[in-house]
């Protein structure tokens, strides 16, 4: 018997008899249902899939299907749909960057130090051929007329004294931290020296480090926080 190129399905040979015909063509029939039997059963909606990489091997399987009915572009994207192939892009300005950038052709607002249009900045950056300007900064002031204790909101002000006799200033505890600084100028007649809170360390170049005085009228110092409840005064002192 002669068989099929692909399949091997046997077929009668030229010099069969007709007598075989019928056995013959049986033979083919059973030799196609048996090849193509993956492909009963099945269900509405289920679709082939090769189960192996033997020829005819399929199975019936129900094909993947999302419930996303819609891709919006939010803030700094661009594209997005409703149906076919949705394509979402960056908004050209928007950068989000990480690790070491180098930056050219940027633009920096000074009054809001941000850069123009958005940009999201992580880890080192270096800027090339950019120019700085510091915003305009005005100082509180904070006018007193008799002994003072220094609190929280005095870090960055210039806390005044003016009065004909002592006044002191006492630098509290548990009050500043590291690298804050309140700028103290004595206006009046009368002295103005520094006063430590309990627990709390000063020291300056003054006569006494640990109690410091504005050296005359119109001096001024500042009061450093150099550690916890620890603080140098640096300035016109005696």
């Amino acid at each position: 018997m002669a068989t099929t190129t692909n399949f091997g399905w046997e077929t009668p040979d030229d010099t069969d008899l007709v007598k075989d015909g019928a056995a013959a063509m049986r033979t083919l029939g059973n030799s196609i249902d048996t090849s193509f039997v993956d492909l009963k059963g099945g269900t509405s909606g289920q679709i082939l899939s090769k189960a192996s990489n033997t020829d005819l091997d399929y199975t019936w399987i129900t094909n993947d299907i999302g419930d996303i009915t819609g891709v919006t572009a939010g803030t700094g994207l661009t594209g997005g749909g409703t149906s076919g192939a949705v394509t979402l892009a960056i908004d050209s300005t928007v950068a989000t960057l990480t690790g070491t950038q180098t930056m050219t052709n940027k633009t920096i607002d000074a009054a809001s130090n941000t850069l123009t249009g958005v940009v999201t900045l992580t880890g080192t950056q270096t800027l090339t051929n950019k120019t700085l300007t510091a915003p305009v900064i005005d100082i509180a002031f904070n006018a007193q007329t008799a002994a003072y204790t220094l609190v929280a909101s005095d870090a960055s002000k210039l806390v005044t004294v003016s009065d004909t006799v002592s006044r002191t200033v006492t630098i509290p505890p548990s009050v500043f931290s590291a690298g804050q600084i309140i700028n103290v100028q004595r206006i009046g007649t009368g002295a103005v020296p520094f006063a430590a809170g309990a627990g709390v360390t000063i020291t300056s170049t003054g006569a006494t480090s640990a109690a410091p005085t504005l050296r005359a009228r119109y001096s001024a110092a500042s009061v450093i926080c150099t550690a916890s409840n620890t603080f140098t005064v640096i300035g016109d002192i005696a």
